[in-house]
C-alpha cells in the first residue's frame, strides 16, 4: 500500500463538476493499493496516518497529530501510484490492484481510519476525479506500508 500525504489547510475532489469531498485543515491522502497488499497493510496505513505527527504545536514543531488539531482527512483512490516508469515511455501498472480488490481495500481503509476518530472525505473510486489544494507547508510524505 502506498499513500502520498500532503498536509493541507483545504482540499476538495470534483467529479463532473460536482464536488463530492472537501476538507478544511487536515491531510490529503491519496492511496494506492498494490497487489500485494492485505489486511494488515490497511490497518497499519490507517494508523500510521492517524497518529502521524506531522502538524505544528505551539512552538512551530511537528509535534501534533490529525486527531490532536481536530482536522480531517481527504482520501482518493490513486492506482498511479504503482505505476513503473523504469522502462520505456508509458508507465506500467502491473503492480497496482485489480480494482475490485484495489476497491474493497479502500473501503476497508476509510473505514479504519475513521474508526481513529477522523472524520473522512472520499472521492469516488475509479471516477475521473479534479482534485483541488492548498498544500500546508508545503508537507507532502510518501508512506509505504511494510
Amino acid at each position: 500500500m502506498r499513500a502520498v500525504i500532503q498536509r493541507v489547510s483545504s482540499a476538495s475532489v470534483t467529479v463532473d463538476s460536482q464536488t463530492v469531498g472537501s476538507i478544511e485543515t487536515g491531510l490529503l491522502v491519496l492511496l494506492g493499493i498494490g497487489q500485494e497488499d492485505s489486511c494488515d497493510d490497511v490497518i497499519w496505513m490507517a494508523s500510521k496516518i492517524a497518529g502521524l505527527r506531522i502538524f505544528p504545536d505551539e512552538a512551530g514543531k511537528m509535534n501534533l497529530s490529525l486527531k490532536q488539531v481536530q482536522g480531517k482527512a481527504l482520501v482518493v483512490s490513486q492506482f498511479t501510484l504503482y505505476g513503473d516508469c523504469r522502462k520505456g515511455k508509458r508507465p506500467s501498472f502491473v503492480q497496482a490492484a485489480a480494482p475490485e480488490v484495489a476497491q474493497s481495500y479502500y473501503q476497508d481503509f476509510v473505514a479504519e481510519l475513521t474508526g481513529h476518530g477522523i472524520t473522512v472525505e472520499t472521492g469516488i473510486f475509479q471516477a475521473k476525479m479534479d482534485v483541488a489544494l492548498v498544500n500546508d507547508g508545503p508537507v507532502t510524505l510518501i508512506l509505504d506500508s511494510p
